[in-house]
């Protein structure tokens, strides 16, 4: 049997995600122990923190401490942080060892003032502050497309729509597009469908999957995907959080142990450090 080389895949561990939509506020200590174990598993890209509002996500107030305290003298994998507005990417750039800006975007009208409190059209507008900003500083800027696989909100989605701002996101310079389901929703097929639509219409795009989902419901999700051609993987340990904005029950994000199985079960390399990743999973981050 072949082995699916590691460079194939690429899986993005997500603790700010998993971290946001708790209540309990995690000191920074364990926060900094608990990201510097993670950038020893061995995964591609550590999303470590945001700089937002504290009053929207107060849980993410400290992450310029954060990313002062992290150790990167053993590790390959790439930082990232979210940012929501051109301040917080002005901040982001600061750090040297920075390499990508995560933007939240959505072509979900109710959804993005929901979340960022403003408007697809002042989204757009954002994006191209920060893409300039990462093009002038040598950082890359990631676009994602939240309620990319539908709209619970009764707002327009259709494949067309897709094709819309993923040609326009392209035509700015930004090639790493990852597609969110935040509510948990979507089915096997509809992502069959998306990533296979897209894919097709824009091959030199690379997409990704931000998966919330409810358990028993991971392996036909992931397996569609990668049947896609889908090999960027956003995971959180534990599979902790959920958006607190989608104005839904937090559904878990896509824990690392389904992907891990998945690769087990189709024999493909994940690159991952075991002893490290156990380490991190028993973690007493909430404790």
């Amino acid at each position: 049997m072949t082995t699916t080389s590691q460079a194939q895949l690429k899986i993005i561990e997500t603790p700010r995600d998993g971290m946001q939509g708790i209540g309990q506020f995690i000191p920074i200590h364990k926060k900094i122990e608990f990201i510097n174990l993670l950038l020893q598993c061995g995964f591609d890209t550590v999303e470590v923190g945001s700089f937002v509002s504290p009053k929207a996500i107060p849980q993410m107030k400290d992450t310029a401490e954060v990313l002062g305290k992290i150790d990167l003298s053993d590790t390959n994998s790439k930082i990232a942080v979210l940012v929501v507005n051109e301040k917080g990417g002005e901040k982001a750039v600061q750090y040297d060892f920075v390499d990508q800006l995560f933007f939240p975007f959505s072509i979900s009208p109710t959804f993005i003032q929901r979340n960022l409190n403003t408007t697809i059209e002042k989204a757009e507008k954002t994006i191209d502050k920060l893409q300039d900003l990462c093009v002038r500083t040598g950082k890359t800027l990631v676009t994602y497309l939240s309620m990319g696989f539908g709209d619970p909100y009764g707002d327009e989605w259709n494949l067309e729509l897709l094709r819309f701002w993923v040609e326009k996101l392209r035509d700015k310079g930004i090639t790493t597009i990852p597609l969110s389901d935040i509510m948990g929703d979507v089915t096997p097929e509809r992502i069959t469908e998306v990533f296979t639509f897209l894919g097709n219409n824009f091959p030199d795009v690379e997409f990704g999957l931000h998966l919330h989902t409810l358990a028993g419901q991971e392996r036909a999700k992931i397996d569609a995907a990668w049947q896609a051609g889908i090999r960027r993987f956003d995971t959180v340990i534990n599979g902790l959080g959920g958006c607190p904005m989608a104005g839904k029950e937090l559904i878990s994000n896509l824990p690392l142990a389904q992907l891990t199985a998945y690769c087990h079960e189709k024999n493909i390399a994940t690159g991952l450090n075991k002893t490290f990743v156990e380490m991190a999973r028993n973690y007493p981050l909430l404790k």
